[in-house]
């Protein structure tokens, strides 16, 4: 399974920008998705994640009402919609999936299994 993460790049704050994670080489099916980001010199935390079948969207607190996470799963894909950027969300974001039949949220990154290349987010004061 592999998952490229798109849609990066160097905003104002208070601006928007689109992640978007395509998935390929494997089942999508049955498998949560998260984002997860990482700023440099400091340890990767949960942004969002969503349950397979698009019920059950999940936020850390930091990105609650800024950010929206939404998936595809006909075309295989997974978007985070940010809104109203900050210049701490500067940050590497990857996308992750939890595992084909892994149907439950988590927020932890240690329970995802497969990840992306991760796309630079950048944010300017």
């Amino acid at each position: 399974v592999q998952l490229q993460a798109s849609g990066g790049g160097l905003v104002q704050a208070g601006g928007s920008l689109r992640l978007s994670c395509a998935v390929s080489g494997g089942t999508f099916s049955g498998t949560a998705m998260g984002w997860f980001r990482q700023a440099q010199g400091k340890e990767r935390e949960f942004v969002a994640a969503m349950a397979w079948s698009g019920s059950t969207a999940v936020y850390s607190d930091s990105v609650k009402g800024r950010f929206t996470i939404s998936r595809d799963n006909a075309k295989n894909t997974v978007d985070l919609q940010m809104n109203s950027l900050k210049p701490e969300d500067t940050a590497v974001y990857y996308c992750a999936a939890r595992g084909s039949g892994i149907t439950v949220i988590h927020r932890t990154w240690r329970s995802y299994k497969y990840w992306g290349q991760g796309t630079q987010v950048t944010v300017s004061s």
